[in-house]
């Protein structure tokens, strides 16, 4: 079992009363985003028009909904192992004994594997599909600074190691930038018959 990043991930977990708790439960969650993602499909309609738009979010749902689902695969299958023999699936840091009692764990409502962070993967395509088509720096440094908060929630919750995050991140570059390149196919194939 590999444990290169055990230490980095017992720096950045502790309890942090509460408060903390609750916000990086938001944090990790799914409806304290649901502003971002209408202000992302509100600046591509307004700019592209709704036929780009309807595209747009068709096309970033499947690369989010594939980087999920990867990160399904290589959590329960092993897959990593097949590829990379110091890689099996490793339990998440609240389920590690070698890690209990060292741990701040806020809720034990997860699966018992961790590698590959569907998290990470997600909200990795959606920075990298949505900063290619908006190309904004100021946008763009906010989806680095919001990736970074949702990672950094992850281990605060004790749900993964940083390696986790990293693959979990690769595979969210991986298929954010595949389906942005489908998606400009079918934006320029939408622009030329409108």
């Amino acid at each position: 079992m590999y444990t290169f990043d055990h230490p980095l991930f017992l720096a950045l977990n502790f309890d942090g009363g509460p408060f903390v708790d609750a916000v990086m439960t938001a944090v990790s969650g799914v409806l304290m985003w649901i502003p971002l993602y209408i202000g992302i499909f509100a600046w591509v309609w307004y700019k592209k028009g709704w036929k780009t738009c309807l595209a747009f979010m068709l096309c970033l749902g499947v690369a989010m909904g594939a980087a999920d689902m990867l990160c399904g695969i290589f959590k329960h299958s092993g897959l990593l192992k097949h590829v990379w023999e110091s890689f099996p699936p490793r339990p998440r840091p609240m389920f590690e004994p070698a890690l209990q009692g060292m741990v701040h764990v806020v809720s034990y409502a997860h699966g018992p594997y961790g590698t590959v962070s569907a998290h990470a993967a997600t909200v990795g395509a959606l920075a990298v599909y949505s900063s290619l088509e908006l190309r904004n720096r100021l946008f763009t440094a906010m989806m680095i600074f919001i990736t970074l908060l949702i990672c950094y929630s992850r281990i605060y919750l004790a749900c993964h190691y940083p390696a986790d995050l990293v693959l979990g991140l690769a595979v969210g570059a991986v298929a954010g930038g595949s389906l942005f390149a489908l998606y400009k196919k079918t934006a320029a194939t939408i622009a030329k018959y409108s």
